[in-house]
């Protein structure tokens, strides 16, 4: 049967004008010139500066001068000179400096692109029919940076999406606190990326406490580098346990943001050349709670770190890093338990879709098992998730990604068994989805990519993004999509 994809004619493009105020990192010979140069001004040249600059930014940004006064801080802590470190500052000078040291980022000004949906945990002030939902969103600015971002909206009987007004005035994290360590679990952790050598894992073992913070442990780094002289090797080893601890936080925002306005930017070492393609689930419990999850990529420029996101209210985040075999991109968490375990969509090798199953959400060391190869010309070149399965009466819904000739992405289906989800009970013989000639263009030509799908009325969702640059959505009837599955009848040789 031929399936009716209905494509609707709402976009999610990018918007140079939502900029958010980040930390200008300047060289700490530079950073000492400029401060000297600030402080060589005159009061009224520095009160005229500030004067200015509240002028032309303080409608641009919540709570400029708590930024200027953060960035600032950060400042002063860098400085070499000790006359300056130890200086009392006035505030007109505080200000300044900190505004020096502050730039604007365009988070979404390059692209706008593969989006993710969950159903909101407020469901409060709908008509009969209606559903408020979340969409994520991957936003790529300056030097390819990635963040997360999101949009609120709400569908309706009909499947049209309201999108709520967007915030303007762009929000990090008001806390960041970083995880505390218990010594005998990193080790575990740093063992399974590293193979030290006996006297380096001694000498670690004697430095570490029984617990420690990021913070501290990049004290105790210091001071092994300090205290011996390491070769290649062990300076290797130095770096991937400050990568390793850089990878566990938790953040809040304010409470009188705008969902629109919460931007997770990169953070940690592992991230900051960009966290790439959340797939967000709503999870439930064995007790019926629900938990929100994302898993990600975490690219550091060098190497990539799949990361789990978590959180209840989309106020407040929790980061961790995911061990195990499943050290690929392209996670997707079920969302639900399946026969006791966590189960989770992957890729392994680059090319074909596993699932992998744990009895813990962080640790994913066995149980991984082949799905699906490519099979058809459109997925000679690659197969992935396009997000987690959804349950249905049939089986666990997976929309899938291919990449065929011309390095063209196309989406596709499989239907799993839903006691057994390492059977494929169904598939299509024919791209669900392919780049049209209005979507073809684009950063990345020829690619049409979700990061997560949800049923409304009897359909299913299904936000993509358009050649890495912009995102839409589409709407495909569930009854029609199942059948298509389960009458799959093999082409023609």
């Amino acid at each position: 049967m031929s399936l009716q994809v209905v494509r609707k004619s709402i976009f999610f493009k990018p918007d140079s004008k939502r900029v958010l105020a980040r930390y200008f990192n300047i060289n700490i010979e530079r950073t000492t010139k400029i401060v000297n140069r600030i402080l060589k001004s005159s009061k009224q040249d520095q009160t005229d500066m500030l004067n200015q600059l509240l002028r032309n930014f303080s409608k641009r940004h919540r709570s400029i001068l708590d930024i200027w006064e953060k960035n600032f801080k950060r400042t002063e802590g860098r400085l070499l000179d000790l006359e300056l470190r130890n200086r009392d500052y006035s505030q007109r000078e505080r200000l300044l400096i900190g505004a020096y040291f502050t730039m604007e980022y365009s988070v979404e000004a390059a692209a706008f692109f593969n989006p993710s949906i969950v159903e909101s945990p407020d469901q409060t002030q709908l008509r009969d029919g209606e559903k408020r939902i979340i969409l994520s969103f991957r936003a790529t600015g300056e030097g390819h940076v990635s963040s997360i971002v999101f949009r609120s909206a709400i569908i309706d009987n009909e499947l049209n999406v309201h999108v709520e007004e967007v915030g303007r005035l762009l929000e990090k994290p008001k806390q960041v606190k970083s995880h505390r360590y218990l010594k005998s679990d990193f080790i575990d952790k740093l063992l399974q990326i590293h193979d030290p050598e006996k006297d380096m894992l001694d000498l670690i073992n004697a430095k570490l406490t029984d617990s420690f913070t990021y913070e501290e442990l990049r004290r105790f780094v210091q001071e092994i580098q300090q205290e011996n002289n390491l070769d290649m090797e062990g300076q290797t080893l130095m770096t991937h346990m400050t990568w390793l601890a850089s990878s566990h936080y938790e953040m809040t925002y304010s409470l009188d943001t705008a969902l629109s306005e919460r931007v997770i930017f990169p953070i940690s070492d592992t991230e900051k050349n960009g966290i790439e393609d959340a797939r967000f689930v709503r999870f439930i419990s064995d007790k019926g709670r629900p938990m929100y999850y994302a898993t990600y990529t975490a690219y550091d420029g060098l190497t990539i770190l799949p990361k789990l996101l978590s959180t209840t209210d989309f106020v407040r985040f929790k980061v961790q890093p995911i061990n195990g075999k499943i050290a690929n991109k392209g996670a997707a968490l079920f969302p639900r338990k399946i026969n006791g375990k966590y189960a989770m969509l992957c890729r392994v090798d680059g090319e074909s879709n596993y699932i992998a199953f744990s009895e813990d959400l962080i640790n994913w060391q066995q149980d991984v098992t082949l799905l699906k190869e490519p099979e058809f010309p459109w997925e000679f070149v690659q197969l992935g998730n396009c997000g987690s399965p959804i349950e249905t009466a049939k089986g666990w819904l997976v929309l899938t990604h291919s990449v065929g000739p011309m390095r063209e992405y196309t989406l596709g289906s499989i239907l799993l068994d839903l006691e057994d989800p390492t059977k494929i009970v169904g598939k299509l013989s024919e791209p669900l989805l392919y780049p049209n000639a209005e979507e073809r263009e684009g950063y990345v030509p020829n690619v049409v990519y979700s990061c997560g799908q949800i049923l409304h009325n009897g359909h299913l969702i299904i936000p993509y993004a358009m050649s890495d640059h912009a995102s839409t959505y589409a709407t495909l009837c569930l009854d029609d999509l199942l059948d298509a599955l389960t009458n799959f009848k093999p082409l023609a040789v």
